[in-house]
């Protein structure tokens, strides 16, 4: 397939959120490259994957071009494409993107070099919806009404879980997956990752968080099962480690791959974040190179426990408990709004990498104006020098 999209960007390489100079002693830690195996970023800012729900058929369009390459252009170090399911069945709406077909591969990496072509590096991240899959985007979804129809364009006869039990009474019934199925979704991700590095992708995330299927088969809420991938801690942690390890297998060994992991479900008898150390130190071991630290998203019943903790930062206190237990990188997010959070968060041994993400969507350019706050001296797009301040005189 060709590319459907003009390439100026080509022509017109950009540096944008490179440090203008290094001569500075004490550049905010925010604006200090992090290195994850052969991978340097130029920064510590971050765009975790957010779903938009605008794809067909999975692939990628001429939204995703201009969102995504907005939020690169605004000068952050990575920016991880959406979640990308491995199969048909593997979406959450039927809107989302996808990289189960080799003819997802082009349009991916248009989106590849654009981000490039503004200084930041690519990630995508891979996922499989599980029990949450064939729903109804959020703004087109109603009270009690979640499931996608196949009138809708959805697939609620073919929703796979561990067990064979619905998210909500609104969500469509899953039917438990065989043996042989978990193999193939395992093999499924492994297809992805190959395709991602067609794509020219520089990071890959899995995503084993937010009530996906990894988080399910993690969870007793949602794994029922009574065979090898269910029951006690060693079982539910099994499909994790056989994907990832399989993924780790398949994506170059010089690139970094990562995983975003829900440390607690919020939920008493739920996953929790002791059971999240376990996993990590594991991973670790299989060659994870970050771990994406979030919370939540297996139980509508997490509210209960979750909303009076809500507020800046209210989930960085899981990274820093991981990353001290386990000695490994982590990126935090949840609420991170203001530079100088950020910037503190980094400084407390909190967490490696900082994920913005709704607060990129409200100023794709935040980066810049983080620099500003903390007094660094970036690089602006050739477009817009017009615009970037300039450093105070020397006397």
């Amino acid at each position: 397939m060709t590319s459907r999209f003009v390439a100026p960007w080509k022509v017109i390489p950009s540096v944008t959120g490179k440090l203008v100079s290094s001569e500075a002693k004490d550049v905010a830690k925010l604006f200090t490259p992090l290195t994850l195996r052969g991978l340097s970023l130029k920064n510590r800012i971050a765009v975790p994957p957010m779903c938009m729900y605008s794809a067909q058929d999975g692939f990628p369009n001429n939204f995703h071009l201009v969102h995504l390459g907005g939020l690169a252009k605004g000068g952050a170090g990575l920016v991880i494409v959406e979640m990308t399911n491995v199969a048909f069945n593997a979406r959450i709406s039927p809107h989302c993107l996808g990289i189960w077909k080799d003819e997802h591969v082009a349009p991916h990496k248009d989106l590849v070099d654009f981000i490039h072509s503004q200084g930041a590096a690519a990630g995508i991240q891979i996922a499989h919806a599980g029990r949450k899959a064939s729903t109804l985007p959020p703004f087109l979804a109603s009270p009690g009404k979640d499931t996608a129809q196949k009138e809708d364009g959805g697939w609620p006869d073919d929703v796979v879980a561990p067990s064979a039990v619905a998210y909500d009474t609104s969500y469509p019934n899953p039917r438990e997956l065989s043996k042989d199925e978990i193999k193939q979704v395992i093999q499924d991700f492994v297809a992805a990752a190959k395709r991602s590095e067609k794509a020219g992708y520089d990071f890959l995330e899995i995503h084993g968080a937010h009530g996906y299927l990894v988080h399910q088969f993690l969870s007793p809420l949602s794994n029922h099962r009574t065979d090898e991938y269910g029951g006690s801690l060693e079982n539910r942690l099994r499909f994790a480690i056989e994907l990832t390890t399989a993924v780790r297998e398949a994506w170059p060994v010089d690139k970094p791959l990562a995983i975003r992991l829900s440390a607690t479900d919020w939920v008493d008898g739920g996953w929790d974040e002791d059971e999240t150390a376990v996993l990590v130190d594991k991973l670790k071991d299989l060659g994870v190179d970050l771990f994406d630290i979030s919370t939540s998203g297996n139980s509508p019943l997490q509210m209960k426990k979750m909303l009076p903790a809500i507020r800046p930062g209210y989930q960085v206190p899981f990274s820093e408990k991981l990353k001290k237990a386990t000695t490994t990188t982590v990126s935090a997010v949840g609420l991170i709004t203001d530079a100088k959070q950020a910037e503190e968060i980094l400084q407390a041994n909190q967490a490696d990498l900082i994920m913005v993400g709704r607060e990129m969507l409200r100023n794709p350019h935040w980066p810049l104006k983080a620099a500003q706050e903390l007094g660094v001296n970036v690089q602006y797009p050739p477009q817009y020098l017009a615009v970037q301040p300039r450093p105070p005189k020397k006397d």
